[in-house]
């Protein structure tokens, strides 16, 4: 029986998608698995010139990276095939994409490696070409390259050899920054080597330098992250603000009909800043963490919601003292932000654990699932929250009301289907299992929405 896939032969490369091995002359070529998939849709594409958006939403489908990843990608790729020029395998379509020129012959694939060749170019490159390294280490160490440069560099040198790398960098001026590249890069290089950061003479200064190189990526990426989690919690917010005013006239208060705008712009407010607050957490997150992704989705998404919840909670009180006189209001804020983003980031991380190299943006069913982990996890926080005494959105808004005479918000009608006449224990835990479900529902619904490319620039 044929196969389904053909393998491809170009120059003296090898490419079987079958087999996820790009060979020359026989010998197999290091990738990695995202960078051979765009070689992959570039070859099997390439009587096309290809959008970088079908490229982005095609090898990127379950990450959202910006569009540096993708020239990265092609720098590699074509560094790797050896492309110069008397070789063009990768063509740049300006303000459009990319497309594959290389002749190609398709053949069958029979599952088995091609044999190797034995002419000078088959050769493996060395792992000790001092006029290479040299030449790459001192581009990573120019002070006045910009960051791109240097990446391209610490990938070569890592192609080049880590641990050789390393020690000729040892102490050099400017090392530190380096180091920090070539720490970063070796996510992105097939077969590069550790790089510590704890043993010398990296350091303070290193990390420092790392934390700066992902902060500055964190800032372009996560922009529109978090404000697509405000959005996702506000709408959160305000259907819970909806089910709450409808329930509450269901159950005999015929005047809550005429509030629920009011209701679900209240909700709207208090879920909208509570998910901005933890989507920046968790944005930051997977910008600057690859190595603890998800134990950095909990504490920085904790971060973000106390952050959030404590602001929250003091614009207010300052707004209730200064427009009502009321003041000692009990209402929920920072602890209950924490718990709830801590949870937050645990189903996140848990359901996109197997995601690298980009801020995760499952489809499809990965979609779904992470929306329900991410839900259920702030669900059962808040429940467990709410069971413990802490007050989150409709037991704050209860506080707040009950102060006012004249209010027609009767939120103790909420507690009938519970057999108790006000939010006592069993109602706050079934009110809070619901609003931690609707606003971790939402959350995630924003953090795993795909941007789309700005311009064709």
């Amino acid at each position: 029986m044929p196969p389904d896939r053909p393998r491809y032969r170009f120059a003296e490369f090898t490419l079987s998608p079958a087999r996820r091995s790009l060979f020359r002359s026989g010998r197999e070529v290091p990738l990695i698995p995202r960078y051979l998939d765009l070689l992959v849709l570039l070859v099997e594409r390439r009587s096309v010139a290809l959008h970088r958006q079908e490229i982005l939403d095609r090898v990127w489908a379950d990450v959202v990276v910006s569009d540096g990843a993708l020239s990265q990608a092609v720098r590699t790729l074509r560094r790797t095939l050896g492309e110069d020029s008397e070789h063009a395998f990768v063509r740049t379509v300006s303000r459009h994409g990319y497309q594959f020129v290389c002749p190609v012959v398709e053949e069958g694939d029979d599952g088995e490696a091609p044999a190797a060749g034995g002419s000078d170019v088959d050769a493996a490159p060395t792992r000790d070409p001092t006029g290479p390294l040299a030449a790459a280490l001192a581009r990573l160490l120019d002070p006045v390259a910009e960051d791109d440069a240097r990446c391209e560099a610490a990938e070569e040198l890592h192609a080049l050899g880590t641990a050789e790398a390393l020690r000729r960098l040892d102490r050099a001026p400017g090392h530190a920054r380096a180091w920090a590249h070539l720490r970063d890069s070796r996510w992105d290089v097939a077969g590069a080597g550790s790089v510590p950061l704890l043993a010398p003479p990296a350091g303070p200064a290193a990390w420092a330098a790392l934390a700066s190189l992902r902060l500055r990526r964190a800032l372009r990426l996560a922009g529109s992250r978090w404000a697509s989690a405000f959005a996702g919690g506000a709408a959160a917010g305000a259907l819970a603000g909806l089910f709450g005013g409808l329930a509450m006239a269901g159950l005999g208060g015929s005047s809550a009909t005429s509030l629920l705008g009011s209701l679900a712009l209240v909700g709207a407010l208090v879920a909208g800043a509570g998910a901005a607050g933890v989507g920046c957490g968790l944005a930051a997150a997977e910008a600057l963490v690859r190595s603890w992704r998800t134990s950095a989705l909990v504490a920085l998404g904790a971060a973000g919601g106390a952050l959030a919840g404590a602001v929250a909670r003091r614009v207010a009180a300052g707004s209730l003292e200064a427009l009502f006189g009321l003041d000692g209001l009990a209402t929920g804020g920072g602890l209950e932000g924490l718990c709830v983003g801590a949870a937050a980031g645990l189903g996140f991380g848990l359901s996109t654990r197997r995601v690298a190299g980009g801020l995760a943006a499952p489809r499809g069913r990965a979609r779904a699932g992470t929306v329900a982990a991410t839900a259920l996890a702030c669900a059962l926080a808040a429940a467990g929250l709410s069971a413990a005494g802490g007050r989150l959105g409709a037991v704050s808004l209860d506080a707040i009301v009950g102060r006012f005479a004249a209010s027609r918000v009767e939120l103790a009608r909420l507690g009938r289907p519970f057999s108790e006449d006000r939010l006592g224990p069993r109602t706050r835990t079934a009110l809070g299992f619901g609003e931690g479900l609707l606003f971790g529902a939402g959350l995630a619904v924003g953090l795993t929405r795909r941007p789309r490319l700005r311009s064709d620039g």
